[in-house]
């Protein structure tokens, strides 16, 4: 089978896509993959047998709806020339989009005018995404539209995936018919996190969060929280890898609040590079904001890729992480109080056996819920096959 994956973003930093391409070149498939391209990187490439076109140059850090916006359109268009032009030539069965957005979908039109099944995978939901990321309210018009969007979008894809289930319940309730939406979580690749006993004998201690630096994602409070305590932690380091509109103010708060010889804010880093920093953390922290609607839904794949690697998390008690996860394997703390996340910041560096504790229970957790089912399920949306499924499942049901 040809494949070819489209996604705005990078697609060698990308997890979720890149288990995907995995998956298939170990199944034989033929995959192709076209993308945004980060400096330094060329704008083709094979990678493990995937064909890589990085077609725009990324453009960081984009803080205005409008700049937004135009940055996409632009990579729409030339994806859509790229992809429909390669598709006279491969003659591609599917074409499996990434979102965000939603629209990215119609780039593959010309796939789809000569018979390729068109996936829709659904990262991030896009209107609260956008809420998010631009304050915009629920019952504004740009709201309104890009829930029109999405239920467009989803109905030019042949099958949509969606990130969690709490967004597939969503997405059914409102943009797709029952029998055409799957949900498939972001799962550590087993290639790549795997437990490892830290190399470091620098004698510090780390807290790391990577990631993407965007205001729901809640960093500042974490720095926040670290300034509380960073005093009576002798050795203790913040480290912050990624990129995202909040990076400049991530920067100037650490510099507000004395700290910036203990918080190191870095770009970001290809996945086999971060995967290594990550193994040689102590401590990791997902500090997501629940007042944002979009945070409190957004499950984040470093909590799982943290716990493949026998590194303790402390996380935001967020709607998704709680229907994931429990007190048993990460420590909980209530989502953007700094007072109460420096404190468990202080505990778990002053006890070694409880953060051994939650490293164990982790490392369970995630040899009970692996890729290889989600694997299985992805390959019948691929071969057609999952609607079927699902249509008789929920014939079942009634």
């Amino acid at each position: 089978m040809k494949v070819c994956m489209l996604s705005h973003s990078l697609y060698e930093s990308d997890t979720r896509i890149l288990q995907y391409t995995r998956a298939l070149i170990e199944r034989g498939d033929s995959v192709d993959v076209i993308a945004l391209r980060a400096a330094g990187l060329p704008r083709t490439e094979v990678m493990n047998g995937v064909h890589v076109y990085r077609v725009l140059r990324r453009r960081q850090n984009v803080r205005r709806p409008l700049a937004y916006l135009l940055q996409i359109l632009q990579f729409m268009l030339i994806a859509a020339f790229v992809l429909g032009r390669r598709q006279l030539s491969r003659k591609y069965d599917v074409v499996h989009v990434h979102s965000v957005p939603d629209f990215l979908v119609f780039a593959a039109i010309v796939p789809r005018l000569f018979g390729a099944r068109i996936i829709l995978d659904i990262h991030d939901i896009l209107p609260e995404f956008y809420a998010s990321k631009f304050s915009l309210p629920a019952g504004s018009p740009l709201f309104r539209g890009l829930l029109l969007c999405e239920r467009i979008s989803a109905g030019f894809a042949d099958h949509v995936i969606a990130a969690n289930e709490i967004w597939r319940d969503r997405l059914l309730a409102r943009s797709i018919p029952a029998g055409k939406c799957t949900a498939i979580r972001n799962y550590p690749d087993p290639n790549i996190f795997v437990p490892a006993q830290s190399k470091r004998r620098d004698g510090n201690f780390r807290i790391l969060y990577p990631g993407t630096l965007n205001r729901h994602q809640g960093v500042d409070i974490a720095i926040r929280a670290f300034a509380r305590v960073a005093a009576q932690m002798p050795g203790a380091k913040f480290l912050i890898y990624g990129e995202g509109p909040e990076k400049p103010a991530l920067i100037a708060l650490s510099e507000k609040l004395g700290v910036t010889e203990a918080v190191h804010i870095r770009d970001f880093v290809p996945v086999a590079q971060i995967a290594a920093i990550m193994a040689d953390a102590d401590l990791a922290v997902a500090p997501k904001r629940i007042s944002s609607g979009f945070g409190n839904e957004a499950a984040s794949t470093k909590i799982m890729e943290f716990m493949s690697l026998g590194v303790p998390v402390i996380v935001s008690r967020t709607r998704i992480d709680s229907l994931y996860h429990d007190d048993s394997m990460v420590k909980f703390v209530e989502p953007e109080n700094e007072e109460e996340l420096a404190e468990a910041m202080l505990q778990l560096w002053q006890n070694p056996a409880e953060r051994n504790r939650l490293a164990s229970a982790g490392l369970r957790y995630v040899q009970e819920h692996s890729w290889t089912q989600a694997k299985a399920d992805y390959f019948q949306i691929l071969d057609g096959q999952r609607a079927v499924a699902c249509s008789v499942a929920d014939e079942a049901r009634v």
